[in-house]
Order: C-alpha cells, then sequence, then structure tokens
C-alpha cells in the first residue's frame, strides 16, 4: 500500500477516537506505542531473531488476540510493566497511559497496526507516514501541539544552506519531533553516495540532540527510529533534559535548532503556604557571556559553546534577540567578535503555528580565538517585508525560499551578489559591514530598509488574529522590560 493511502487509513481513525475525547496528539501517542510494540514483535522473528527485551506476558501477540475489557487490561498492563524496564523500553512508555477508553475502538487501532509490516515497509515510506502525522497534530493549534513542530519548507531551505557533510556531527539542542535532524539526514544521502562504513556512521554516530517535553521526546524518538537513526535496542540519540544546565562537553560540526518561542525561562514550585509560584530560572554557566533569564539568549551562547572550531549554526530566534539592550547586546558584540556571524534571514509571519511569530535564521561560524573581529559582513534577505503567509490558505512551501537559497551562495560566501540597490531599493538581500552594525543603538541587527506598503494600503492589513497577537507580544516585551527596570531600581 502506497505511503498515502496507509497514512489516511491511519489518519482516517482519529475522527472516530475525537468523538471519543481522544485528542489527535494523544492518538499519536498511542499509535507510538503500539508501532513500537508491532515493531519488536517483528525484529523478534527469522530472519532478524533480535531480543528487545519486552517479557514474554507483553508481547503484541498477547495483545492482538484479545478484545473488550480483557483488552484494555492487557493494554494497561503492558504501557505499566514496560515503563519499569531500562533502556529505549523505559524511554518510550515513562508515563504512558491509555487514553483509548472503548476497547471496541482500541482493537480496530490494532487490527489497523498489525495489518502492516513495519519493519520490512521501505525506510521512505513509514518515515513520511509518521511525518505526515506529526504535521497534521501540529495543525491542531488549539492544544498547543504545534510548538514542537517547525515548518518542512523551512528546515529544508535552511539544510540546503548548510550543505551537512558526511562523517560530520549533528546536534540539536531542543529537537522537538527530529525536524532538523531528519533533513539533515536526507541531504545527505540525496547528495551522497555512501558506503557501508558511511551509512553506518551515518546511523549511529551523526546525529544527537536534547528535548525537555517527555511527550514530544517519545514523538521524537519513534520518528528518528522510522527513519533509521540509531537502533530500537541501541543507544538512544536524543537525551531528555534541560539542555541549557550545563556544557554537555562534547563538541560538534553542525547545530541546526529552533529553540522554544517564549522569553523567559522559569521554574514552577510551591511556596510554604502551598501555593504555586513561579520564578525566573537563571543559569550561571561560566561559558556564557552573559547571565540572565531571557531563553534565546542563553540558548544563543549555549549553541556556540557546542560548535566545534570551524563548525556552523543555523538557529531559529525571535526579533528580541536581534535588538534588545542590556545582556542582548553583550550577546551580539560577542557573537560578532569571536564567530562569524555572516547571514540572518528575516522570516514572515504566519508560518508557525504560534500566530504573530516575528522570528529570523541567524547563521554563524565558529572561529578560532583571535584579537580581531572575526565578524566582517553581516548579509540580511528580508524575507518579512510585504510577504504574508497562513497555514490553511497560503502555507509556506519551499520553492518560495528558492531565492534566499540562491542569494546565500553555499560554498562560495565571498561571491555573494546584492540584489539590493538605490536603482533596486526594494532588493531583499543586502550587505552590511561589521563598522556599519557596531555603530547602531545597542549594536541592533534588526535591520529593515523595503518600503512597507501596508503602511499606505490598508486593505494589506494582517489578518485581526495576526495584528492582535503582535500587540499582545508588544505589551509582554513593555512589561517585561518594565519589570527589569523595577528590579534594578530596587
Amino acid at each position: 500500500m502506497a505511503e498515502s493511502n496507509i497514512s489516511q487509513k491511519i489518519w482516517s481513525m482519529a475522527g472516530v477516537l475525537m468523538d471519543d475525547g481522544v485528542s489527535n496528539s494523544d492518538y499519536l501517542e498511542q499509535l507510538t506505542y503500539l508501532i513500537f510494540l508491532k515493531m519488536a514483535d517483528e525484529y523478534s522473528k527469522p530472519p532478524y531473531k533480535r531480543d528487545l527485551g519486552i517479557p514474554a506476558d507483553c508481547t503484541w501477540e498477547s495483545l492482538s488476540s484479545l478484545s473488550g475489557a480483557e483488552l484494555a487490561d492487557k493494554y494497561k498492563y503492558i504501557l505499566e510493566t514496560l515503563a519499569k524496564k531500562s533502556g529505549i523500553l523505559q524511554e518510550i512508555y515513562t508515563e504512558a497511559q491509555n487514553k483509548i477508553t472503548k476497547p471496541a475502538i482500541l482493537s480496530r487501532v490494532i487490527q489497523m497496526i498489525g495489518s502492516e509490516n513495519w519493519v520490512s515497509m521501505a525506510e521512505d515510506v513509514k518515515g513520511e507516514i509518521y511525518e505526515s502525522l506529526l504535521s497534521r497534530v501540529a495543525e491542531d493549534t488549539k492544544s498547543g501541539a504545534g510548538q514542537y513542530f517547525t515548518p518542512r519548507a523551512l528546515i529544508n531551505a535552511i539544510v540546503e544552506c548548510v550543505k551537512p557533510q558526511p562523517g560530520k556531527t549533528i546536534v540539536d539542542p531542543c529537537c522537538g519531533s527530529g525536524g532538523f535532524l531528519l533533513s539533515a539526514k536526507s541531504y545527505i544521502e540525496s547528495n551522497n553516495s555512501l558506503n557501508a562504513e558511511e551509512k553506518k556512521k551515518l546511523k549511529f554516530e551523526t546525529f544527537y540532540g536534547w528535548e525537555l517535553v517527555r511527550a514530544t521526546y517519545r514523538l521524537c524518538l519513534m520518528n528518528l527510529f522510522l527513519h533509521s537513526v540509531g537502533d530500537l535496542n541501541g543507544e538512544v540519540p536524543i537525551t531528555r533534559n534541560d539542555s541549557l544546565l550545563s556544557d554537555p562537553g562534547t563538541r560538534y560540526d553542525y547545530v541546526l535548532t529552533n529553540p522554544p518561542f517564549g522569553k523567559k525561562s522559569s521554574l514552577t514550585f510551591e511556596n510554604e503556604e502551598g501555593e504555586q509560584e513561579t520564578e525566573d530560572l537563571v543559569y550561571n554557566r561560566q561559558d556564557f557571556w552573559a547571565t540572565g533569564s531571557n531563553k534565546q539568549l542563553n540558548f544563543v551562547q549555549h549553541i556556540n559553546t557546542l560548535l566545534k572550531v570551524g563548525g556552523t549554526a543555523a538557529v531559529v530566534v525571535p526579533d528580541n534577540v536581534l535588538f534588545e539592550g542590556g545582556s542582548g547586546e553583550i550577546v551580539r558584540k560577542k557573537l560578532l567578535e569571536t564567530c562569524d556571524l555572516h547571514t540572518i534571514l528575516r522570516l514572515p509571519t504566519g508560518i508557525f503555528y504560534k500566530p504573530g511569530v516575528k522570528a529570523n535564521v541567524i547563521f554563524f561560524e565558529k572561529k578560532s580565538a583571535s584579537p580581531n573581529v572575526q565578524t566582517k559582513n553581516v548579509w540580511i534577505y528580508d524575507f518579512r517585508t510585504n510577504i504574508h503567509f497562513t497555514l490553511k490558505k497560503n502555507p509556506l512551501k519551499q520553492t518560495d525560499l528558492d531565492e534566499f537559497v540562491k542569494c546565500y551562495n553555499s560554498g562560495n560566501l565571498a561571491g555573494r551578489c546584492e540584489t539590493y540597490s538605490e536603482e533596486n531599493p526594494d532588493g531583499r538581500w543586502r550587505k552590511f559591514s561589521y563598522d556599519d552594525i557596531i555603530s547602531r543603538d545597542k549594536t541592533s541587527l534588526d535591520i529593515f530598509w523595503i518600503k512597507d506598503k501596508s503602511l499606505a494600503d490598508l486593505d494589506n492589513l494582517p489578518d485581526p488574529d495576526v495584528l492582535a497577537s503582535e500587540i499582545m507580544e508588544n505589551l509582554e516585551s513593555a512589561m517585561d522590560s518594565f519589570s527589569e527596570l523595577i528590579k534594578a531600581l530596587k
């Protein structure tokens, strides 16, 4: 059965489950538990005969032959038992719960999973099935599931610019569902003829990451395994932890990531009166240029630490990273001085699942220690002004970023050519020297030059929900600034 047919077949159950109160994200979690169990069963038989540590009373066959209350009880028992195991079983099943309360529906889902041979299915087919399910779940904006899903068109364009090479290491310190890692894998496989040793290295020694949220971590592991990254009974390629807590000590050739949106890291605790309180979480790390609770600034510094000398990073950051004073200015200056911050892609609104997000992609290469400033020029591509996307009616396509990829001119950054000029003031690709940047207030990288037509044409204003989100973000930013001022005065 073709990938699209299998995907549609699996997704057709989502509507049935929705009527039973099971959300799309909960459904995908149940699929993850069941697909893993089915794959373990397939691996236990010839020609593989591999033992993945599934107890005899928790096998796929012990589950699939049951019905009614007996089936529901058995499924609950399997989830609880596997959560107590070690290794990959514990990683997949910890905190797992059965969200499908009707045994008849659970039986239908099990039969559907059982009708396919997942191990022998082509890697690209089963990988695309899971990716399509992830994208559908991400579209459920009310659940907030889209927070872990970066638009694949954007990811692929970023990877096309960075051009990761075989034999190198690639990390995502907040990897969500694994989109950056898998796009890099696809690029390497499509652009290189790999021998057996190189394929093995790509599978086991290339991709690494961290993910904090348990449910997302589980989805990422399954997504990676279905795309043949790591192994079901080998070492887990992803660590479930807050990657900002410490320097792991390991250095990587590429860092590709979209850190979570939200300006501050916080810690929730219960006070002496039994009430919930939240306080800013500050990471006091000696490898950071500036300490504070700004999550994005902390990630930029952490990514700099993770990079090998000569390594390349591509990071999605919100606008405040480009213009914020205080710690923000310190981080920008240090980044310009110690790395070659050569490219900024200004992204339009309407491409992320959180409305109104204003984000950018910064590309930089880590350099050896030197008394000289490492950034000579910053090239900016304005893909925001007078460009509007919506998730439903006009979603971002990879072809929309073709001009940027061409302008990026990977492999020959010195040969770049501006499309902006006095004769073409609407050219989106423009160069700014280090001296241009350092002379700006607060070393701001928040630079734009194209005339915004919406300011003169009310018909081109963004949708009301986008405007409302932008106003709310501006108000929140202002409140944060006032809070910082009050703390300083105290």
